[in-house]
């Protein structure tokens, strides 16, 4: 679209549609979650409608590719906190918690394509501003990420901290973006199908996996540590080359700053990595289904245990008469 109005009706429009996905559990957690991200969806919806509403009234024009300073800003803002950067991340980490695994991919991957068209539109997008935001989302998801437990909020800030490069990457070269964002979305789709096969929702839950698939549990090895931008893995190459590009420009400071806050989110990631094929279950199994699914089963009477119970009746007729 290159027209405002068409464009919030898009995202109203992809917003109302998803609402259905995350409240199909009828959990009040999974209700939770619906309410918050309508709730910062739609607050963001009228901001876009806000900025477009003003820029047609400053110049008369309803097109997207040349907003003014103070639209630019504000639309900048609206996209920022659609697709759950810093620091309007907040949100995030819940809505995720409360849906189940296949609308968290949903959310994750598919609902950051039409924000982040909005940006790419835009012939001069304030500079500044997304490099700040973006250094930001790297730390913050990061630092927040090292304390959970639960994937998909362990998966929610790894989506913050990428939403994080993505941006950078936005303000240099938008071939760059794109490829980023392909090799985020795939590596996150490759995860998330990984916990959905494995009924993964906590670290624990990963311990106990192995026995299961071990071929799954070595792919899900190899997808956490391409997350993570380890040099071999494909993951690697949109950070080198977003790396490179901030040292081209004389922005030396910052591609530093930007090296180091990917640390803490390797660090959570190879967390992940330990205990899903370095450690073993407490009892492995060779069945099809996880010893916690699996009913406990009552125990098999023996000779000895029967005779006990016979004579139970008769211990105080036997201690009276001795």
């Amino acid at each position: 679209s290159h027209h405002w109005l068409l464009a919030w009706l898009g995202l109203e429009g992809n917003t109302l549609s998803i609402l259905p996905l995350t409240m199909k559990l009828h959990h009040p957690r999974a209700t939770e979650a619906t309410m918050k991200y309508f709730l910062v969806q739609a607050l963001a919806a009228s901001l876009i409608l806000f900025a477009g509403t003003l820029n047609a009234w400053q110049t008369g024009l309803w097109t997207i590719t040349n907003p003014g300073p103070a639209t630019t800003a504000i639309i900048t803002m609206a996209v920022l906190m659609k697709l759950g950067a810093a620091p309007t991340h907040l949100w995030y980490p819940d809505v995720l918690q409360g849906t189940t695994l296949n609308t968290a991919l949903l959310v994750s991957t598919w609902q950051k394509l039409a924000p982040l068209a909005l940006l790419y539109m835009m012939t001069n997008p304030p500079t500044k501003l997304l490099l700040l935001t973006g250094l930001l989302s790297a730390l913050l998801g990061g630092w927040a990420g090292l304390n959970q437990t639960q994937t998909r909020k362990i998966m929610a800030h790894s989506s913050i901290a990428h939403m994080g490069w993505v941006l950078v990457a936005l303000t240099m070269n938008p071939q760059l973006t794109t490829l980023t964002l392909m090799t985020y979305m795939i590596m996150t789709a490759a995860m998330f199908s990984t916990l959905n096969t494995s009924t993964t929702k906590t670290i624990s839950d990963m311990g106990t996996a192995w026995s299961t698939s071990p071929t799954i549990m070595t792919l899900t090895l190899l997808t956490l540590t391409s997350l993570g931008g380890l040099p071999p893995l494909t993951g690697f190459m949109p950070k080198l080359l977003i790396l490179n590009e901030l040292t081209m420009k004389p922005l030396l400071p910052l591609a530093t700053t930007l090296a180091l806050a990917s640390l803490p989110s390797l660090f959570f990631y190879i967390r992940m990595a330990y205990t899903t094929t370095l450690t073993t279950p407490p009892n492995t199994t060779n069945t099809e289904h996880k010893w916690r699914f699996k009913p406990p089963l009552a125990p098999t009477p023996t000779p000895m245990m029967t005779l006990a119970l016979l004579l139970m009746p008769m211990t105080p007729i036997l201690y009276t008469t001795t």
